[in-house]
């Protein structure tokens, strides 16, 4: 199906959009991961917030020569649209191998959704005139849960800072009201992909056998290896001047953006302070008997409290 092909009138679409925010399961009790009445809520949790309008539906609007010098000039877009054409192809490839056809189908709209979102920035792009190197050959993986893992997690920690900076982006008037109501249903759908990803993880776990489950956490704690090691690499290799330095800037955007995003000089608690908040504010809608992803939370708390507390401003 056609991403962009999809219309509707505007009380449709707001509603469909609210529908997308806030979702609780009619089913009582508590959702043991790996129990039937789990899956059932997390995969009904996804269908049932699927929004078929945004971010489908999008006037690109008209920038001045400013801001679309502000915008184009921003070093995310190449890895932007690769990203998501690496995940619609790992999340379908991992959806075809799950036995269970429910969460089969679940994290096959998945990757429809990442697909959508490959779209969104290609017009994007067109529309604004941005250079894109040439795209990479995207191939089908040979180990689709380890691919799965990969992206699932980095989506995790990624969106973790990019609902900061979008909002901090926000605030300091960056992004035009326009890109901004353009792009916020682009940044739930990436909250419900983690939301879900985080369920699948520990209904995955709970229904492994002893061996198996041994297994499996050494792959996880593998990928985070692999996470951590690529992102140190990343940070390197902003430093060297070299060929790469213009990837290694796209890659780490997400944890060195706030400078480009606000021409206010904000410090790193208070960036991290915005980025909890977002967090919260995103997840608050869905039903809290569903796992959030903690990992990047949790080490962001932990972060804060050997950190300087803000200084009161002083009054004019």
């Amino acid at each position: 199906m056609n991403a962009t092909a999809i219309t509707a009138d505007a009380a449709t679409i707001e509603a469909a959009d609210k529908a997308a925010r806030h979702w609780v399961s009619p089913d009582p009790g508590p959702l043991k991961p790996g129990s039937e009445a789990h899956k059932r809520a997390v995969c009904a949790m996804f269908h049932e917030t699927f929004n078929p309008y945004k971010p489908s539906v999008i006037e690109w609007p008209k920038l001045d020569p400013e801001t679309l010098h502000k915008i184009t000039s921003l070093p995310i877009w190449d890895i932007a649209v690769q990203t998501e054409g690496k995940a619609r192809l790992r999340m379908a490839a991992y959806a075809r191998i799950i036995a269970d056809p429910d969460m089969s189908k679940t994290i096959e709209l998945n990757g429809w959704e990442e697909n959508r979102h490959k779209e969104v920035l290609s017009k994007l792009v067109e529309a604004y005139d941005i250079p894109l190197e040439p795209e990479p050959e995207y191939r089908q993986p040979k180990d689709p849960e380890w691919a799965y893992l990969v992206t699932g997690y980095s989506e995790c920690v990624d969106s973790f800072f990019a609902f900061g900076l979008f909002e901090l982006a926000k605030r300091s008037g960056f992004f035009p009201a326009e890109l901004v109501e353009t792009f916020e249903p682009v940044m739930q759908e990436e909250c419900r992909h983690i939301l879900l990803f985080a369920n699948w993880v520990a209904w995955h776990r709970a229904r492994l056998p002893l061996h198996r489950r041994i297994w499996f956490e050494l792959r996880v704690a593998a990928v985070w290896a692999f996470l951590g090691w690529e992102r140190i690499g990343i940070a390197r290799g902003m430093d060297d001047g070299g060929k790469d330095k213009p990837k290694a800037q796209d890659n780490n955007f997400t944890v060195t953006g706030s400078k480009s995003v606000s021409a206010e000089d904000i410090s790193v608690p208070e960036l991290m302070r915005i980025c909890l908040e977002e967090n919260d504010r995103r997840f608050a809608g869905y039903d809290r008997r569903l796992l959030r992803p903690t990992t990047m939370p949790t080490l962001v708390r932990i972060a804060l409290k050997f950190m300087p507390k803000p200084r009161q401003k002083a009054a004019a």
